[in-house]
């Protein structure tokens, strides 16, 4: 097999190239944006529109993992932005393939658990496994797996069309995503218990006020929002970057003595950092660092 992802070519963003040994792309597409940038930023974008990013297929948790341990090798990269083609982010799960008991949800209680585990949750955990920043540009509705996988993002910024909800109850199943686990720590215990309870979606707006997103911005500017954004993370050096991201997710489950601990590690190795010595000399010096990741 072979992974089409979209790259910069000599002209402009969008040139194919292949890794091989993964399976071809079904649900993301990618692509590489050389400016303004610098080529340190990756979209990638839920490619279903015509079933509103409908996911999980069984393929999809192979397709997600392999895209994702493929960024974090890349230290190129510095940035991510998930978004949605089409008028959703994503509607979450497969409804007539809950109907017809096929795919994921086909045969006994036993295998449906374990095509979660392997499915879904390689999913979410590809996700909330990258190393660098990833910005959720939600650019329609994003609900079930579509809400929970667009929390996993570090920055969510929506358009004013978004909308989000996990209605798992009203089609008498819960998260099985985990999302049990990482809505409270988005918006805390009392509003996530109330979207999961009542099943409620909530516009853009509430979204924003209840802590779910950064910010609300106009439909026809949200992917030039989401680039300024990851352009201003992509000008940080690469390294130091993707420890504070590591700080910051450990940061949830820690004590503040192991945090302590952690940070004084990673800061000795950031001190000694080819990129720490350069930003030092580009601010005593008056001029733009240009950081190399080392």
């Amino acid at each position: 097999f072979a992974l089409a992802i979209q790259g910069p070519g000599p002209e402009k963003a969008g040139a194919f190239f292949c890794l091989t040994g993964t399976p071809m792309p079904d649900l993301i597409q990618q692509q590489r944006h050389p400016q303004p940038a610098g080529g340190h930023v990756v979209v990638l974008s839920l490619a279903r529109p015509d079933r509103l990013n409908a996911l999980p297929d069984l393929s999809d948790g192979d397709e997600v993992a392999s895209i994702c341990e493929a960024i974090n090798a890349d230290q190129q990269v510095r940035c991510v932005i998930l978004t949605g083609q089409g008028r959703a982010f994503s509607a979450g799960g497969d409804l007539r393939a809950m109907k017809e008991r096929r795919d994921l949800f086909e045969g006994s209680g036993t295998a449906i658990r374990e095509r979660y585990r392997r499915v879904v949750h390689r999913i979410v955990r590809a996700f909330y496994g990258l190393e660098v920043p990833m910005i959720a540009a939600v650019n329609g509705p994003a609900m079930g797996l579509g809400c929970d996988i667009a929390g996993l993002a570090d920055i969510r910024i929506a358009s004013d069309r978004a909308s989000f909800g996990v209605p798992f109850l009203k089609l008498g199943i819960i998260p099985g995503d985990g999302g049990s686990w990482l809505l409270p720590r988005n918006i805390g215990y009392a509003r996530a218990a109330e979207m999961l309870f009542t099943a409620c979606s909530i516009d853009a707006a509430t979204a924003m006020d209840w802590g779910l997103v950064n910010r609300v911005v106009a439909h026809d500017t949200l992917m030039q929002e989401a680039m300024t954004t990851a352009s201003q993370i992509a000008a940080q050096p690469p390294q130091a970057l993707r420890m504070a991201k590591s700080l910051l997710r450990q940061g949830r489950d820690m004590t503040f003595d192991q945090m302590l601990e952690l940070s004084a590690a990673m800061q000795a190795l950031a001190h000694l950092s080819d990129d720490h010595g350069e930003v030092v000399s580009a601010v005593l010096e008056k001029r733009p660092a240009k950081f190399t990741g080392r």
